[in-house]
C-alpha cells in the first residue's frame, strides 16, 4: 500500500456508519435532535503545509481558517473545536500561534472546548491539528461532492492561484506583492456565503488541494465528467505572473485557494460573488479548455499526499 488513495481506500472499507458519507467528503454528517453536526478535521505540517520562518500568528489563524473553509462548503455555521498541538519547547511561538487561532476563533465566532498536548523531540517539525463541529438545521440539505449533475455549471467564489504564487514568492525570498503572501498565509473561509449557496448547491466543497484534482474529485464522486474552461485570476496575479495559458495552469494547480467549488443547476441564476469555471457533463474524466482551445492536462493536477 503507498500513498493517500490507497489509504483511503482501506479506510472506506471500515466505515460502516452512514456519517461518515463514506469518506467520499470532507466532512461528517451527524444528525441530532433540531440539528446536523457536522465534523471537520486537519493536521497542519512545518515543512509541508507552513514555512519554517512564517509568522506564527499566521500559522494559528491558517489551522482555523482551514477547518472553517470545510465548514463553509456544507453551509454550516460554526459552532465549536478542539485542539492537538505538539510543544517544541519555544514557548514565544506557542505564544504567537495561539495569538493567531484565539484571533480567527474570535472573528468567526467558534469556541474551544478541548483537545490534547503533546511534546516533541528538539528540532521536530512542528505539527497541529484542528477538529471543528459546526451545525446545520435539521431540515436543511449538507451538500456533498457526490450531487452534481450532467448540465450543471460549476464556479469559484474567488480567483484562483494567488496563495500558490505567494508561497513561491517566499521561496524566492520576496515579500512582494504582499496580498499574494497574504493569500498563502491568511486564508479567508467564505463562511456566509457558503450559507446562501447551500440550500441550491448540487455538490460543494473548497478548493484545497488545486482547481484541476478538486474539480475531477467533485466529477469523479458524482459519476460525471466536468470540463474546465476558466482559470479566474487575481488582479496581482495577473501583474506578477501574466495570464498565459501556463500561468493559469499553474494557478489552477497551485492549491491552497480555500475558495468554494460549487455545482449549481444550468438553468440558475448563480448568486453574487461567483465565477462560472466550467460545466459538468454525461461521461466521466477531466477535459481542459481555455480561450476556446482544447489544453492537455498537465502531468500533475494538484497537491496529493504521498
Amino acid at each position: 500500500m503507498s500513498g493517500e488513495a490507497d489509504l483511503l481506500r482501506r479506510l472506506r472499507a471500515m466505515v460502516s456508519d452512514p456519517a461518515a458519507r463514506g469518506l467520499m467528503d470532507d466532512v461528517a454528517v451527524m444528525p441530532t435532535m433540531g440539528q446536523q453536526l457536522v465534523f471537520t478535521s486537519d493536521t497542519m505540517v512545518e515543512g509541508v503545509h507552513f514555512r519554517s520562518d512564517d509568522p506564527p500568528e499566521t500559522v494559528g489563524w491558517k489551522l482555523a481558517a482551514v477547518n472553517l473553509s470545510d465548514l463553509a462548503s456544507k453551509g454550516a455555521v460554526p459552532v465549536s473545536c478542539m485542539l492537538n498541538y505538539a510543544l517544541t519547547g519555544n514557548s514565544g511561538w506557542d505564544e504567537g500561534f495561539l495569538d493567531g487561532l484565539g484571533r480567527a476563533l474570535r472573528s468567526f465566532g467558534m469556541h474551544l472546548i478541548g483537545g490534547d498536548t503533546v511534546a516533541l523531540p528538539a528540532g521536530a517539525a512542528r505539527v497541529m491539528s484542528l477538529t471543528a463541529i459546526g451545525e446545520v438545521p435539521a431540515h436543511e440539505q449538507v451538500p456533498g461532492r457526490t450531487g452534481a449533475r450532467p448540465g450543471d455549471r460549476l464556479f469559484v467564489s474567488g480567483p484562483i492561484g494567488d496563495a500558490g504564487a505567494g508561497l513561491a514568492l517566499l521561496d524566492e525570498g520576496l515579500k512582494e506583492p504582499a496580498e499574494l503572501i497574504r493569500a498563502y498565509r491568511v486564508p479567508t473561509p467564505h463562511i456566509t456565503l457558503g450559507q446562501t449557496l447551500s440550500p441550491q448547491a448540487h455538490a460543494m466543497m473548497d478548493v484545497s488541494d488545486g482547481l484541476l484534482i478538486d474539480a475531477q474529485r467533485m466529477a469523479l464522486a458524482s459519476d460525471c465528467a466536468v470540463e474546465i474552461n476558466n482559470v479566474p485570476l487575481s488582479e496581482a496575479y495577473v501583474s506578477l505572473r501574466g495570464d498565459s495559458v501556463e500561468a493559469r495552469l499553474a494557478a489552477a494547480t497551485a492549491g491552497d485557494d480555500y475558495v468554494l467549488l460549487v455545482a449549481l443547476s444550468g438553468t440558475l441564476a448563480p448568486p453574487r460573488g461567483l465565477i462560472e469555471v466550467g460545466r459538468f457533463k454525461q461521461g466521466e474524466g477531466l477535459t481542459l479548455r481555455l480561450d476556446g482551445k482544447a489544453i492537455a492536462l498537465p502531468g500533475r493536477l494538484g497537491y496529493e499526499h504521498g
